[in-house]
């Protein structure tokens, strides 16, 4: 009987089940931060208030742009005048959607993390089991969704430039995206600055001061390397290599602007017809002939520029989330 025993098979050690990994939708419904603050946004009238206000003065837009060009032309216009206002209907709309991200998108994050140590509910949280990642995330996430929601509720009135002409589609997907980009950044960085202050006032006032400074900042730069590049052109001509230079630093600074990178990407789409690769002719006063110097549209540097210090303000988020936990 022992041997018995001793020959006879051992059962089988069930191996442990893996866990399976949630989808985007999972995580964010099982995330009670991002919850609660969606549902304590969208349960009462200022939101809808915000949105109603947005779409009007939208509206209100368009209705103003058609009304001045009918009047400037006459009634019946042609393929090229449908495509001009088009292309005015559309432009305005997303420069004024942008100055709206920049300008809101901070109001919804400067108060994520400094709301609730004035609340005094940040211990509380802190004493769950709520992560500082799921936390800070959660608080992000909740803000932007709302944002994306004043983005996506204009896609119809952008779609009314499209039908108009002179829009393609690409030029909406692009504009979308960089309105998106922009968002998460301005989010990021509130996020971060409410992750530093104590007091929402203070985090409000640093994360504008850091609005301006990635608005009009590059503005102020560009302007300055424009004059000098004419007074150095006026007095002399440059090199090939200092023009190329120059060259790459004025699209550098273009891409690190939102409002000039929407603009400079849509001057680009209409005179080489691309959102992607184009060349620059530069004049060699040694040979008298012109070079093409290769370039790429400004708004592929601005997305992987904001979205990488977005990424990096979200992390820093995260530790000094942890690091004052401890």
């Amino acid at each position: 009987m022992t041997d018995t025993a001793a020959t006879a098979p051992h059962p089988a050690v069930p191996r442990p089940a893996t866990k399976p990994r949630r989808t985007l939708r999972e995580w964010l419904t099982r995330n009670p931060v991002v919850l609660k603050e969606l549902r304590g946004r969208m349960r009462g009238a200022r939101a809808f208030i915000v949105l109603t206000v947005y779409l009007l003065l939208m509206s209100g837009l368009i209705t103003l742009l058609y009304t001045l060009y009918v009047s400037t032309t006459s009634s019946v216009y042609s393929a090229s005048d449908r495509q001009l206002l088009g292309k005015l209907v559309f432009g305005s709309m997303v420069v004024i959607e942008m100055l709206l991200v920049c300008f809101i998108t901070p109001a919804f994050t400067v108060g994520a993390i400094s709301g609730e140590r004035e609340r005094q509910t940040y211990d509380l949280l802190r004493t769950t089991l709520l992560s500082e990642r799921a936390f800070v995330l959660g608080k992000l996430i909740s803000a932007l969704l709302y944002v994306f929601i004043l983005l996506l509720a204009a896609l119809p009135l952008q779609s009314l430039a499209f039908l108009v002409g002179g829009v393609a589609v690409e030029e909406i997907l692009v504009a979308t995206l960089l309105l998106l980009t922009v968002a998460f950044l301005f989010g990021a960085a509130g996020v971060f600055c409410s992750s530093m202050m104590r007091r929402t006032l203070g985090a409000t006032v640093l994360t504008y001061a850091f609005v301006l400074l990635a608005t009009l900042g590059p503005l102020a730069l560009l302007f300055s390397v424009m004059i000098f590049v004419g007074t150095a052109q006026f007095l002399v001509s440059p090199p090939v290599e200092l023009q190329i230079v120059l060259l790459y630093l004025f699209g550098l600074l273009i891409a690190t602007n939102p409002v000039a990178t929407l603009i400079a990407t849509e001057v680009i789409l209409v005179s080489n017809q691309t959102l992607f690769y184009f060349t620059a002719p530069i004049y060699d006063p040694t040979s008298g002939n012109s070079i093409n110097v290769p370039l790429i549209s400004p708004w592929i540097p601005y997305v992987l520029f904001a979205l990488g210090l977005g990424v990096v303000f979200t992390f820093l988020s995260i530790a000094n989330v942890a690091r004052r936990e401890r």
